[in-house]
């Protein structure tokens, strides 16, 4: 590797750090007043996750990546909202809302998000599970999580692109 690619990756890496530090401490600084400690802490590491999806190795992927991100989740918390209005968690449940996201996502021509809505279908309904007291409440703040990690993925990664690596002389990408 050469000193420009190992300056480019400490950079690449020191920037997904900045960007979910941000993205954390705006999850748990916003939700703190109203949620408990543990949803609190769940929605910062939420954010953080999200933010790390959509940090790609160009603007065009994390953009790329942010509306896959965003249209799985989407898809996964309207789903698991529905759900849990209706019925209390069970791992018969989980598993056809699993199934109905991944069918719904491939009649959306959209096969590469089934990871991402069945992963996110799974976490936001054992929560719900651990948490069954407005278990609905799960889904609605998970996507709030997304969504932040999202905007600040993408806008570091679009941040770091122009500012950052041009400055040691590193071509925006």
């Amino acid at each position: 590797m050469t000193t420009r690619q190992t300056i480019s990756a400490a950079l690449f890496a020191l920037s997904m750090a900045i960007a979910s530090t941000i993205a954390y401490a705006i999850i748990t600084h916003v939700l703190a007043p109203f949620v408990d400690k543990s949803d609190d802490l769940l929605g910062g590491m939420w954010a953080v996750i999200a933010t790390v999806f959509v940090f790609r190795d160009t603007r065009v992927h994390s953009f790329s990546a942010g509306v896959a991100r965003l249209v799985a989740t989407t898809l996964s918390m309207v789903l698991c909202l529905l759900y849990l209005l209706i019925f209390p968690f069970s791992g018969l449940g989980m598993a056809a809302v699993i199934g109905l996201g991944t069918f719904v996502i491939m009649l959306l021509g959209r096969p590469d998000d089934i990871i991402t809505t069945g992963i996110t279908t799974a976490v936001v309904l054992v929560v719900a599970r651990i948490s069954p007291e407005n278990a609905w409440h799960q889904p609605l703040l998970r996507f709030a999580d997304t969504l932040v990690g999202i905007a600040v993925g993408v806008s570091c990664r679009w941040i770091a692109a122009y500012v950052v690596f041009p400055a040691v002389g590193a071509r925006a990408r």
